[in-house]
């Protein structure tokens, strides 16, 4: 039987996950598709910014509730959306 991962092994994982999912590497004109409403660059910059806030506040023992992870899931999952539509995530390829 597998032991269920704490709230800090589970930030670290979906912080983990979350970089390896969404192009936080673009450049500023990358990332901008002369679509303000959802401006991708704000977005990047967001979800950086939270990421690196999380990693900083693991690193000084703090301890995430479940809240905090149902938080930044719900932000990361509506940023993929928004990128995806406008193009900024590619589709995986399908293997034969």
């Amino acid at each position: 039987m597998t032991k269920k991962p704490n709230t800090t092994e589970a930030m670290r994982h979906l912080i983990d996950e979350v970089k390896k999912t969404l192009p936080l590497d673009l450049s500023p004109i990358q990332a901008c598709s002369d679509d303000c409403r959802f401006c991708s660059i704000k977005l990047i910059e967001y979800i950086s910014s939270e990421l690196e806030s999380w990693e900083g506040r693991l690193n000084d023992g703090n301890k995430p509730d479940f809240g905090d992870l149902n938080r930044l899931a719900k932000s990361s999952k509506k940023i993929y959306a928004v990128m995806k539509k406008k193009g900024m995530i590619e589709k995986p390829t399908s293997q034969a």
